[in-house]
């Protein structure tokens, strides 16, 4: 098809704002899928979407839509309608980013219920600084709390937009898609050739946006085409990488992999390597012809990891696995990052990057359910950077390894930048909030519909202190939130160690403030008695911070005296005897408890990371 008659497109707004909901309705509407054949939340294939109703990894999708406009002139008739569905939570905004790169428009969502909301503004700055056309679409207009005049003129303000040029669509009765989807064939302009065109007509490029590892197949790569063709059986090239492959298969997406013949300038698509060794495809690479290469495309800035999580296999016989689990896992999550680490408790594991609690939550669930892996993973923590009593400079990426108190001149902690919006009756509420969690308050505005946005500073620490669940539930759950990483400043922080039946459990090592170790002390001890199986001895839990004992509970133990012999229940005679009987037992108990060593589960490890912030 003609290169006029492609358009790519995504789709950015807040997290539960309708995105996949209206991709549901574009693709029923253009036949890409039967309606008999149709589900809720189709574009979300991995079970963990469908659970949580999130969207985790973009999907693209090809759609084919007749134009009914007649007075459009040239261009009108059939269009390829290439979709990227992004997620839109803010941990997973570099695959948001990636999806950006590959279009040429966007469509910018907003609930009628919620209006403008802070990770709102975020994405639309990126898709703004990439220079993507964007078509404003206000969702979910048949609710009976939709507010649309007043979000209609709060996006009009942010776009600095005439008010009737905003579109209006319901993804649940698919009211207004069709009328949207002649609105991208005419606004979204078509694929160009590429600015800095320095290829031959016997040469082509394609930029990787994404890929996934197949048993069979190997490595997929999903590309955007920038320049010529490609076709089933080329020797292809990745240009960063330098590995060689043949092609194949090339195809689209509708939404399953459909094989083609060629995919070309202005196309998404997938091209079918063949390699199985990890490590060599990277997003951001570009696939060229091996015989008349092309030079790279600019490509995307590596994400750099926020939170820190060791991750260790319960059995060190799964060692392997595990690292094989997570060089596959890494084929289609590119943004985060492991290394290999040993621990003299925990043997040896992985030091892993995330780009946030959430995204960690995913990973290790996914190691766990993808993967048949029953995982140890330490508490999360954040880079922190020590200055020690000789001058020397570290930096320290797990809380076990965080140096004594006493044994440190500074630490140094990053801070984020953060943007709340918020109906700016909750704004009174909010400000005690935000000073327990140590946040400066920079600017405050009033904006729309009676609604205040916060920008404020406040270290990472703190953000990663279930800030987010406790925020929603001050607010009643209408607050948003955005953050950037900022600068590095000096914290007055402890290490702060819990031990299990007389033994230091690294997994649990955590750095807390100074003022609020005693307070994190009494609850992680509190809440880990709750959580842990009862043995068969009685034993301690204990942390441990400034070079003494701040909390400690006991957990008791099963009790299983035995009052037999055989068949014989010891009864009748001197009482003496069940004493006799008893007194064995509990020298045999003290043995076994001086000599004992818990095993703590997959799920107390889980349960813990989930609940650690959640004082």
């Amino acid at each position: 098809m003609d290169i006029k008659s492609i358009r790519n497109f995504s789709i950015i707004a807040h997290i539960d704002h309708g995105k996949s909901t209206l991709a549901d309705r574009m693709l029923e509407v253009t036949g890409t899928i039967e309606k008999r054949k149709m589900k809720d939340q189709v574009l979300d294939s991995m079970e963990l979407e469908r659970e949580r109703g999130i969207t985790i990894k973009m999907q693209p999708v090809r759609m084919l839509w007749h134009s009914k406009d007649l007075n459009r002139g040239e261009g009108q008739g059939n269009y390829i309608l290439n979709l990227i569905d992004t997620p839109g939570h803010i941990d997973f905004s570099y695959e948001v980013s990636r999806a950006l790169k590959a279009v040429e428009g966007s469509i910018l969502l907003v609930d009628a219920t919620q209006g403008v909301q802070a990770q709102t503004l975020t994405t639309l700055q990126l898709a703004r600084d990439l220079g993507l056309v964007i078509i404003p679409v206000i969702s979910k207009i048949d609710s009976p709390l939709a507010r649309i005049d007043e979000v209609k003129m709060e996006v009009a303000l942010l776009l600095d937009i005439d008010p009737d040029t905003i579109m209006m669509v319901s993804g649940r009765t698919g009211e207004g898609v069709s009328n949207l989807l002649e609105e991208i064939v005419k606004r979204i302009p078509s694929p160009k050739e590429f600015e800095q065109n320095i290829t031959k007509p016997d040469q082509a490029r394609a930029l990787v946006f994404d890929f996934k590892y197949d048993n069979h197949r190997g490595v997929i790569v999903y590309v955007r085409v920038v320049e010529g063709e490609f076709k089933k059986g080329e020797s292809l090239l990745f240009a960063v990488s330098s590995e060689k492959f043949i092609c194949l298969e090339v195809g689209t997406f509708s939404p399953e992999e459909v094989a083609r013949e060629k995919i070309g300038t202005g196309e998404i698509g997938y091209i079918v390597t063949g390699i199985k060794k990890p490590g060599i495809a990277s997003v951001g690479d570009t696939i060229t012809y091996t015989k008349k290469p092309a030079p790279a495309l600019s490509g995307y800035m590596n994400p750099k990891p926020v939170v820190w999580a060791s991750v260790y296999p319960e059995s060190q016989d799964d060692f392997p696995n595990l690292k094989q689990a997570l060089s596959r896992l890494r084929l289609s999550d590119s943004s985060f990052s492991y290394e290999e680490e040993s621990s003299g408790s925990l043997g040896r594991g992985y030091r892993c990057g995330f780009l946030g609690m959430l995204h960690l939550e995913i990973i290790a669930e996914r190691l766990n359910r993808e993967f048949d892996l029953e995982l140890i993973v330490t508490m999360p923590s954040i880079t922190y950077k020590v200055i020690l009593r000789n001058n020397k400079e570290e930096t320290i990426y797990s809380p076990h390894l965080f140096p004594d108190d006493g044994t440190m001149l500074k630490i140094f902690e990053p801070w984020v930048n953060v943007k709340i919006i918020t109906p700016s009756i909750y704004t009174s509420f909010l400000m005690p909030f935000l000073y327990e969690h140590e946040g400066i308050i920079k600017n405050t505005e009033n904006f729309g519909d009676n609604r205040s946005s916060i920008d404020l500073e406040m270290p990472l620490r703190e953000l990663m202190r279930n800030f987010f669940d406790d925020m929603k539930s001050l607010t009643s759950g209408y607050a948003s939130i955005s953050y950037e990483i900022g600068d590095y400043k000096e914290a007055d922080v402890v290490r702060m160690d819990i031990i299990v039946a007389n033994e230091v459990m690294p997994a649990f090592s955590r750095v807390v403030s100074r003022r609020r170790v005693e307070d994190e002390a009494k609850y992680q001890v509190e809440k880990l008695q709750k959580i842990i199986p009862r043995q068969q001895f009685a034993f301690k839990i204990q942390a441990k911070a400034l070079g003494r004992i701040i909390s400690s509970e006991a957990v008791s133990a099963f009790r299983k005296d035995v009052l037999m012999h055989g068949s014989k229940v010891v009864g009748g005679g001197d009482v003496s005897r069940k004493k006799k009987l008893l007194e064995k037992q509990k020298k045999g108990k003290k043995r076994m408890q001086s000599n004992a060593k818990i095993n703590i589960s997959h799920d107390v490890f889980l349960k813990m990371m989930r609940s650690s912030n959640d004082k």
